[in-house]
């Protein structure tokens, strides 16, 4: 015989149950426990927006009080370091990183300030340079092609990046930067390279190294295999206290999912920029990257309420236009017209409780992230959908109306604008 129903014996079994309780997730059946990293270390994010994401050849170079309104919100956003620039590019490089690095300053933002150099004393005293003339520390972040097909095309031999590394460590060491070894196209390099770079580097005092998958080229099973590796040479060299910088592209629109893995395999600081805006088709996503942690569980009392503002500045200060089905960002992540799903929606929202209607229809709890659910009216929706929309604006959804807007939206073949919906509302004649 079939087991009876438990009958509820204390108050808790008679509360309604919360959205949480009523979704199972398969994504954490088979994880191994927390990301490693987030539980036994201090792991950082990187922001690039402002050096490699405006590399992009489809991006507007910011103003400097653009960039001041950005860096404002990368630091809003408890993000723990921002690339300012390449002040070796030029005078208006060093102009806006010194500026950027004096409004931090007034701003009280405390934020970590990097820069991006070559392995050039030119690079690197341009940094020096800024860092002695307002007196805060920057790091270098001092990048190097290491791959067999850039030392074949540029003509090095490896002797050539031991020198060049050797003098950016002492060099900084000099004047007194903390320095990221950055070896360039770091996914497509060979082992024995990288075991000769990374040794090397650390014997001349560098502090952190970045891999980094420059175009994009890392699957998820090399993002473990690599920063793995790396994890157990500086165990092996004695020097498990460097840093591992995780620095991805997104060539293969595996830029989020990569920077999770590398978390998992023992990074400790993540990059990206706002919307993954960068060469070719961009780095990774920091939003989306912050946005699946936050989901993981893995950022419980992180605030991204500004997540939003970060991505809407960024993409009006670049003159990027974000895609309506962008997740979280765009204008259609939390809109629907669809009347199986609307008529989903507006129950739970009747039943008083947001976090059930954020989570109905939608993977991403909205309210986390200060955005809300948005019913429309158009093609494919119900008259749910109308009396919703009529109810949510003051006006009395009575039959007649319902129908005759509900008409009108079947009648088109796209979603009503919030005019053409009144429009209908003011045609009816009752």
């Amino acid at each position: 015989m079939p087991d009876r129903p438990t009958q509820p014996t204390t108050n808790d079994d008679l509360r309604e149950p919360r959205a949480g309780d009523l979704v199972y997730d398969w994504n954490s059946r088979n994880r191994r426990g927390p990301l490693s990293p987030l539980t036994h270390r201090k792991v950082s994010f990187f922001d690039e927006t402002l050096r490699d994401g405006i590399q992009s050849p489809s991006v507007r170079d910011p103003s400097l009080e653009e960039k001041q309104e950005i860096l404002r919100l990368t630091a809003a956003l408890g993000i723990d370091a921002a690339d300012l620039g390449l002040p070796g590019a030029g005078p208006r490089a060093i102009a806006d990183v010194t500026a950027l690095v004096n409004f931090a300053e007034r701003e009280r933002l405390g934020i970590e300030y990097a820069c991006a150099a070559r392995t050039h004393e030119r690079d690197i005293n341009a940094v020096a340079d800024i860092a002695d003339k307002t007196g805060q520390e920057i790091w270098v972040y001092a990048f190097l092609g290491s791959s067999p097909i850039r030392l074949y095309t540029e003509n090095w031999e490896v002797s050539t990046l031991l020198e060049r590394t050797i003098l950016a460590a002492d060099l900084c060491a000099k004047r007194g930067l903390p320095m990221c070894f950055v070896t360039e196209d770091t996914t497509r390099s060979t082992p024995t390279v990288l075991d000769q770079l990374f040794r090397c580097a650390v014997e001349h005092g560098v502090q952190r190294l970045c891999l980094c998958d420059t175009v994009g080229h890392a699957t998820p099973a090399g993002v473990e295999d690599l920063v793995s590796f790396t994890r157990l040479l500086l165990e092996t060299i004695r020097a498990p206290d460097v840093g591992i910088d995780w620095h991805g592209h997104n060539d293969r629109g595996l830029g989020v999912t990569n920077n999770i893995v590398a978390l998992e395999a023992g990074a400790d600081r993540i990059h990206g920029t706002a919307l993954g805006i960068g060469e070719r088709v961009g780095n990774a996503s920091l939003d989306l990257t912050l946005m699946n942690l936050k989901l993981l569980g893995e950022l419980p009392d992180r605030d991204l309420s500004k997540l939003v503002p970060w991505c809407e500045a960024v993409a009006a200060a670049c003159e990027v236009p974000i895609h309506p089905q962008y997740p979280l960002v765009g204008a259609d992540a939390f809109r629907t017209a669809t009347g199986v799903h609307a008529a989903a929606v507006i129950k739970a929202i009747n039943k008083g409780d947001d976090d059930l209607a954020d989570r109905i229809y939608s993977g991403v709890p909205a309210n986390w992230f200060g955005r809300q659910q948005s019913i429309e009216i158009g093609f494919m929706s119900g008259e749910s959908n109308v009396r919703y929309w009529l109810q949510h604006r003051g006006i009395a959804a009575e039959d007649g109306l319902v129908k005759h807007v509900f008409d009108a939206a079947k009648a088109t073949d796209h979603i009503l604008s919030d005019e053409e919906v009144m429009q209908a509302v003011r045609g009816y004649k009752g």
